[in-house]
């Protein structure tokens, strides 16, 4: 059983995920959206050139799909989900899923109203060694802090330093390093112990009216969490999950490909998982075999863990001061 997919967005992050979704025999590349018929046919002539389509409900109605994967700038995930899953598509959205809280759960409704698939496309969490990490979490004993970050400079950050603010930089796509990094960090986290008892944030806010950096820490129960993201510095420290009995050492936690286990007498046991396919390979294997099964959530990827990780992201912007126009629409 092949999935017919369709795709919104001819960027980087679209061509690696088809690159990656090609490992898979049910993939199959049927239709592109994109806002130019130009850019749209020079993305696709790499792909067997299938038809592109410049208006989306004119895609969804005339295209032979299943699926969509979505991965156009985070402001128009929601409007863009809700009506191809209205048209009966599975959507697998590119993470942030939504601006807020607000359009994740609209996304949710829709989803369940129309009896289709959503998934937020987070690759990390549906990795292999992500598996290794859930299965020997035991060994750590109690856990008592989770430590992870990702400070990655942005390329486009010299542009805005010379006054081009691109897309990264622009609060109108709903961007920004707790929107675009952070989620790496929090995602996996609320995945591991569920939704935190208290955030508490901060950040450097840019002109343009986005973060360039930031920090959260989160309580828990019997633990915290100490979160560190940023587009206008660099981190090489991998994460970490402290319990009484070792520490799991993470090497990143946006792409785990390390993992091993530091216990207190000394000894350190690799628990890495051998990773046969590109990163991405897994979240669309994982979407594809949701849609064979006849299942509407991925038990990984929940939609519950999509929901959380916007609320503690929403919760955090507030503390920083850090609003998007998104946050101001009563139309979803």
């Amino acid at each position: 059983m092949n999935i017919r997919f369709a795709i919104i967005g001819t960027n980087w992050i679209t061509e690696r995920f088809i690159q990656a979704a090609l490992e898979s025999e049910e993939f199959i590349l049927s239709a592109i959206y994109s806002r130019t018929e130009e850019k749209g046919k020079a993305f696709g002539e790499k792909y067997a050139d299938p038809p592109v389509y410049t208006d989306l409900e004119t895609m969804l109605e005339q295209a032979e799909i299943d699926a969509v994967y979505i991965a156009s700038p985070n402001s128009y995930h929601v409007d863009q989900a809700i009506l191809c899953m209205n048209h009966g598509k599975h959507v697998l959205c590119e993470k942030p899923m939504g601006s807020n809280a607000a359009e994740i759960s609209a996304m949710i409704a829709a989803a369940r109203k129309n009896d289709v698939l959503l998934m937020e496309a987070l690759k990390s969490t549906l990795m292999p060694n992500f598996k290794t990490i859930q299965d020997n979490l035991y060994k750590l004993g109690p856990i008592r802090r989770y430590f992870a970050s990702y400070c990655q400079y942005s390329s486009r950050y010299d542009a805005y330093k010379q006054g081009t603010v691109l897309n990264a930089f622009n609060p109108v796509y709903s961007n920004g390093s707790l929107m675009d990094l952070g989620i790496y960090c929090l995602y996996p986290m609320v995945t591991l112990f569920g939704k935190p008892e208290s955030v508490k944030a901060n950040g450097l806010l840019l002109s343009s009216g986005v973060d360039g950096e930031g920090s959260l820490l989160l309580s828990y129960p019997e633990m915290d969490a100490v979160i560190m993201h940023s587009k206008i510095s660099q981190s090489y420290a991998p994460a970490e999950i402290q319990g009484e009995n070792g520490t799991m050492v993470i090497d990143k936690i946006n792409q785990p490909y390390d993992v091993r286990i530091h216990y207190r007498d000394g000894t350190i046991e690799n628990v890495t998982q051998l990773q046969t396919h590109e990163s991405m390979y897994y979240e669309a294997q994982e979407f594809i075999d949701l849609i064979k099964c006849g299942d509407r959530e991925s038990t990984t990827n929940t939609l519950a863990n999509s929901l959380i990780t916007a609320e503690i992201m929403e919760e955090a912007r507030k503390q920083m001061g850090l609003a998007y126009p998104a946050d101001s629409r009563t139309d979803i």
